[in-house]
């Protein structure tokens, strides 16, 4: 069986990095920069410190900064409109996971048009040319969105979440600077880095996951769970937040490759349906997930305990197992991830709304175990 291996062909790391965007831009050639992001990141200054690189170098550029929390099809179709009127060749996208999905639908369609009406672009799309050049700089530790060939949209008609799988998406450059995460606030440090972790343990034990994408992901979660804590109680310590923004970042190379499993699956929904942050729904999940995935992913869930820093001496294959659980549960716990569905305002009479979305997710089908809608009804109730 053949397998296939997407990575991004540029990426910078190291504080202050940013500083290598207005050379980028001029090295590809590009005349004018469409800067996607949101208008938090511009109110606490992160945006400012990209965009004063491109002003002393003199480099033109226009903002975009109608991102949502979770981009929506109209969100895309307006960034479409802001790049047509902008005259850009080019998008720079600063944020987290919303910035940089909705810079790749914008660069997917502008350069696929027959795409335009954005929906058509669920699941693998048969687009025909790469996006228009992102330069993707990172602001969260947490969903690797610089380095994949996914992306996430909201279909409002629907009220559901469409995981879009396209390789012509993947950024042209990822500038991973550490810096530009200082200023993320502690719930989001913490939502971000667990939802890094989640990427990392399911796309350790996805089904296609194999050798290649097992070495990314290992390290990824041995470094999350070293330094995610650092980065939630001590928020302009280098040493977490380079970390940090380095673990995410080789969780996602993986990731995007082989899948993910049905954490992602029954996350999406939560925030279609109750506009619930991604890496807090995620990180909730995740522990009960795995304990339902124990069965089909024994041996690797003692690799992830020991990876976590677990003494499993001692330990029955099944107890070291455990372990894993227990131990992405405290390290959630430590981070102040709720631990309940209650405490996000999610009520049992909306889980049947939510199984009957996750049973059809694209991540679902990943999942190392099968699984049905009424089990993932019984799962979203034990974390209610």
């Amino acid at each position: 069986m053949s397998q296939r291996f997407i990575l991004n062909e540029v990426s910078y790391f190291g504080a202050g990095c940013r500083k290598e965007l207005a050379d980028v831009l001029k090295r590809m050639n590009m005349n004018k920069a469409l800067v996607v992001t949101d208008k938090g990141l511009i109110k606490v200054g992160t945006v400012k410190l990209v965009t004063d690189t491109m002003d002393e170098a003199g480099f033109p550029y226009e903002i975009f900064s109608e991102v949502k929390p979770n981009p929506t099809v109209t969100n895309v179709k307006q960034g479409i409109e802001a790049f047509k009127a902008s005259g850009a060749d080019c998008l720079v996208a600063i944020g987290g996971g919303s910035a940089m999905d909705t810079a790749k639908g914008i660069g997917i369609v502008i350069n696929n048009p027959e795409f335009s009406d954005i929906v058509s672009l669920e699941g693998v799309a048969p687009t025909k040319h790469k996006s228009v050049p992102i330069i993707a700089l990172p602001t969260t530790a947490g969903t690797g969105a610089e380095v994949t060939i996914n992306y996430v949209i909201i279909d409002e008609e629907r009220q559901a979440k469409m995981v879009c799988v396209d390789p012509n998406d993947i950024p042209a450059v990822a500038i991973v600077d550490p810096e530009l995460t200082y200023s993320l606030p502690k719930g989001l440090t913490a939502a971000t880095g667990m939802d890094a972790l989640t990427h990392a343990i399911e796309g350790y034990i996805t089904k296609g996951a194999w050798v290649m994408s097992d070495m990314y992901e290992l390290q990824a979660i041995k470094m999350i769970a070293e330094y995610l804590p650092t980065a939630v109680e001590e928020p302009t310590n280098p040493v977490g937040r380079e970390n940090m923004a380095l673990a995410q970042y080789i969780a996602a190379q993986a990731f995007s490759n082989v899948g993910l499993g049905l954490v992602h699956g029954m996350a999406h929904p939560m925030g279609s349906l109750h506009d619930i942050p991604h890496g807090v729904a995620n990180a909730l999940l995740l522990p009960t997930i795995m304990e339902f995935n124990m069965p089909e992913c024994i041996e690797k869930f003692g690799v992830i305990a020991r990876t976590m820093g677990v003494d499993t001496t001692g330990m029955t294959a099944q107890e070291a197992a455990q372990a894993a659980c227990d131990a992405v549960k405290d390290l959630a716990i430590r981070v102040g991830i709720p631990q309940h569905l209650s405490e996000l305002g999610i009520k049992e009479e909306h889980i049947p709304a939510l199984a009957a979305q996750a049973i059809t997710d694209v991540c679902t089908p990943g999942n190392p175990r099968d699984v049905t809608e009424e089990q993932i009804v019984e799962l979203y109730k034990k974390v209610l």
